[in-house]
């Protein structure tokens, strides 16, 4: 992966150290930028390539949403990150229309925090396990297909491991069914697993089938 700029733009001098500590070790980063507030985000934009904004919403002066606006205006192709200790559904819903591409707590570990960040680098779209049921009320009248990409972002082969996988299959038995490895099998678990924000495969079953996530 290309090495990629992240900015950071949280009013909390210990929590920017805590983020700063968690990502400056990752290959895939360049250099790591920090702002703690609106205007000191819009500077660095302005003189610097970011890719990556880790936002917080609870900034001074500006907000984090009506910051998000701003840049998504100005700099369409930065991802922008969402990290945030909200999660009331009026703030995800001005999110979700700001243009976000992923909403996760401060609580989330440091790791799930790496594969966040390199998932929406390639396209994903993210959010908290904690605020699906908002996303699902907000994508109700959509077609299924959408709501399911949506929420939690599953490929179309993840849909046919799940689907599988839901069924009662081991991951042999899915190998042989789509033509591809067991170990290809095993990626594609682990990552269903880390999307649907699950423990095992058991809970993946469960909960794929109570919310309907299986074609």
């Amino acid at each position: 992966m290309e090495k990629k700029n992240i900015l950071i733009v949280e009013d909390h001098a210990l929590t920017r150290f805590a983020l700063v500590a968690s990502l400056k070790d990752e290959d895939f980063i360049n250099q790591i930028f920090e702002a703690k507030d609106a205007y000191e985000c819009y500077e660095i934009l302005s003189k610097n390539c970011i890719d990556v904004i880790l936002m917080d919403l609870g900034l001074p002066g500006i907000d984090g949403i009506s910051a998000t606006k701003e840049i998504r205006k100005k700099y369409p192709d930065a991802k922008i990150i969402i990290i945030t200790s909200h999660n009331e559904e009026k703030e995800v819903q001005k999110c979700m229309q700001a243009g976000i591409n992923a909403y996760c707590s401060k609580d989330i570990k440091p790791d799930k925090l790496i594969v966040l960040i390199k998932d929406v680098i390639m396209g994903a779209i993210w959010f908290d396990s904690s605020i699906s049921k908002y996303i699902l009320n907000m994508t109700k009248d959509a077609p299924e297909e959408i709501k399911k990409e949506t929420v939690y972002n599953l490929t179309s082969k993840e849909m046919m491991v799940l689907n599988l996988l839901a069924e009662g299959n081991s991951n042999l038995e899915i190998a042989k069914k789509l033509n591809i490895s067991v170990n290809t099998t095993k990626v594609h678990v682990c990552s269903i697993l880390q999307k649907l924000s699950v423990d095992d495969r058991t809970q993946a079953a469960v909960k794929a089938l109570k919310e309907n996530i299986t074609g």
